[in-house]
């Protein structure tokens, strides 16, 4: 049975999926956390839009010297290669990385998807209120945090023939 996962979520200054502009990540290690990284990036040209802004409340500014995904890449990419990737709404997640990655002519690695949007079926705010999970939403370390939490509630309903 799946014990070992990373969690992750990105927020992005803009609508391009390549403009990530936070980094969250939790690894989780036969059922416990044993990683955490959580990382401003600074997106490309480091443009924002105002409806970003508004969302997460990152700003050019917060981001104007921190590293750019290619020199934050290096630190992720052990917990994304060849992992069981949890996100909530992994669709969003997963095209973020290919789009960073397209954008800075990295090679774009394999990875196992895992989705807990589709498994809960509600929006993060709302599976965090329902199985009590702390969570600062649009921050992408607490959305990665719960997201794992949320994985790990999953992981023992199937476990215990549990339907959620």
């Amino acid at each position: 049975m799946l014990q070992s996962f990373t969690a992750l979520d990105f927020e992005t200054a803009t609508g391009k999926r390549s403009s990530i502009c936070q980094v969250g990540l939790i690894r989780v290690v036969n059922g416990e956390i044993k990683h955490k990284v959580d990382l401003l990036v600074q997106p490309p040209g480091n443009e924002y839009s105002w409806y970003n802004i508004n969302i997460h409340n990152i700003t050019p500014q917060m981001t104007r010297r921190s590293p750019t995904f290619d020199k934050v890449w290096p630190i992720i990419e052990p917990f994304i290669t060849g992992q069981d990737i949890v996100a909530h709404s992994i669709g969003f997640d997963a095209s973020c990385i290919k789009k960073a990655l397209e954008y800075y002519e990295i090679e774009i690695p394999q990875f196992r998807r895992r989705c807990t949007y589709k498994i809960f079926g509600h929006s993060l705010d709302v599976c965090c209120g329902i199985h009590g999970i702390p969570l600062n939403h649009h921050n992408a370390l607490s959305d990665a945090l719960a997201c794992a939490e949320l994985f790990k509630i999953h992981l023992k309903s199937e476990k215990e023939g549990v339907q959620l």
